[in-house]
């Protein structure tokens, strides 16, 4: 009777570790399928910073940001409308959407208020960054988001500590790693899984 309880047991555990595994499969799996958005995102920045420095506009941010969130938008609502929301797909979604409005709110009350300069914007943005993939790496235990979320808050501690050349340097190189290489990464694996499952099936 022992011996059939104990095996009954560690079938049961055996489950629970492949339902969390494929918990996390299919968590990986939407992050890549939102690849698409780290890539933008990136741009986004990118398109930014070149026309707040060469066209000296106090409207580059706000424009480009409302532009890309309209953007997101868009595309996420036709790309998931035929798809089921999964319970970890909920989740990582709720953290980006919580810490892009958390983001958009202050920054722009700091820059309304006069109170925003290149140190303080870098430390906000790249700590809130390195919040949302710090917890979504850990949801999803996936290091290569963990990396995303160590170099933006390396690039926060430079906004705080360094000078401003400096912080713009730092800020492109995440940008480029952690929103377009990783977006691209993450899609790349998305289309790899989804062609091995197709394989299997």
């Amino acid at each position: 009777m022992t011996e059939h309880t104990e095996h009954t047991e560690q079938l049961d555990l055996n489950e629970r570790l492949r339902l969390i595994e494929s918990m996390i499969t299919e968590g990986r799996r939407v992050t890549g399928n939102w690849g698409w958005s780290f890539v933008l995102w990136g741009v986004a920045y990118f398109v930014a910073i070149a026309w707040s420095t060469l066209g000296r506009s106090s409207l580059a941010w706000p424009v480009t940001m409302v532009a890309a969130g309209g953007v997101t938008g868009v595309v996420a609502s036709r790309r998931t409308r035929n798809h089921p929301r999964t319970g970890i797909g909920r989740a990582i979604g709720s953290i980006w959407l919580a810490m892009g409005v958390c983001c958009f709110v202050l920054m722009f009350s700091l820059a309304f208020s006069d109170r925003l300069d290149n140190h303080v914007s870098l430390a906000i943005v790249g700590s809130m960054l390195a919040v949302a993939n710090g917890a979504s790496s850990i949801i999803l235990r996936w290091k290569m988001q963990l990396a995303c979320a160590a170099v933006w808050l390396g690039a926060a501690e430079v906004g705080c500590f360094g000078s401003a050349n400096q912080g713009m340097a730092v800020f492109l190189a995440a940008t480029f790693f952690c929103q377009i290489v990783f977006g691209i990464y993450a899609m790349v694996t998305e289309s790899r899984q989804r062609a091995q499952g197709a394989v299997h099936a």
